[in-house]
């Protein structure tokens, strides 16, 4: 398995390109901005991008999702019943995608928007079980994502309590991959560290650790930081509601 991680500043956020070499069979997921580093990096690790995922409909950034598909031919991604306007390939829980030796098994994880989702990756030639799970904003280094950028905070906070129950479930040594680090709007208390493991952050993610869903809903709603600037702007471009500026 070959992978690759983008760390972008402005807006900061996290993209991943991962796949198999053997198969040449690559996905992108949560492309942002420029979609020629993916389109090199493909090329360099001698791989065909064939599916283009965005784990959500993001409301602090445009994605580059659809273009990036478009580029390489490839399909663009997302949960079955995201509210988006356009064409795309609707996953839903529990389905796996193949890249040759590398599968991605989607969950479905709602709470910082409805049709979130988180990708659970394995190396089939190394295990059939999951290495790293690509995790958006549900679970970051250090915090969950914010609930109320699109249902109400108190409704996202309690999808968010079952998502994150699922997640505790998955073994202490898989990889953490999240979609944000610090200075991220989509989380309070987030590390600058762009990686960590379900077992660490289980034990010592404050957020992640609490187990009593109305303690967990109070802690989610107190204070939520301002939006991202043109939040449900943002969102209903990526959702195909609008259209983006010229």
């Amino acid at each position: 398995m070959i992978l690759r991680q983008f760390l972008h500043s402005d807006p900061v956020a996290l993209s991943y390109l991962f796949g198999c070499a053997g198969r040449a069979a690559a996905a992108v997921v949560d492309p942002v901005g420029d979609i020629a580093p993916y389109l090199g990096a493909a090329e360099e690790t001698g791989m065909r991008i064939r599916y283009v995922i965005d784990t959500h409909l993001h409301a602090d950034h445009l994605s580059a999702g659809r273009a990036l598909a478009e580029a390489a031919g490839a399909e663009y991604v997302l949960f079955a019943e995201a509210q988006a306007t356009f064409p795309f390939r609707g996953v839903r829980d529990g389905e796996t995608l193949e890249l040759g030796n590398v599968s991605i098994e989607v969950l479905h994880t709602p709470g910082h928007t409805p049709e979130h989702i988180s990708l659970l990756v394995a190396d089939q030639t190394r295990a059939d079980e999951p290495w790293l799970a690509l995790t958006g904003h549900t679970l970051m280094v250090g915090d969950l994502g914010r609930t109320e950028l699109a249902t109400s905070a108190e409704e996202g906070a309690r999808a968010l309590f079952r998502s994150a129950q699922r997640l505790k479930c998955l073994p202490d040594y898989l990889e953490v991959l999240p979609g944000a680090y610090s200075g991220s709007v989509c989380g309070r208390s987030l590390s600058g560290k762009p990686m960590s493991t379900i077992g660490f952050e289980r034990r010592h993610n404050k957020a992640f650790g609490i187990d009593d869903e109305d303690a967990f809903v109070r802690a989610m709603v107190a204070d939520v930081p301002p939006p991202p600037p043109q939040a449900a702007h943002i969102r209903a471009i990526n959702s195909g509601l609008m259209a983006a500026a010229e």
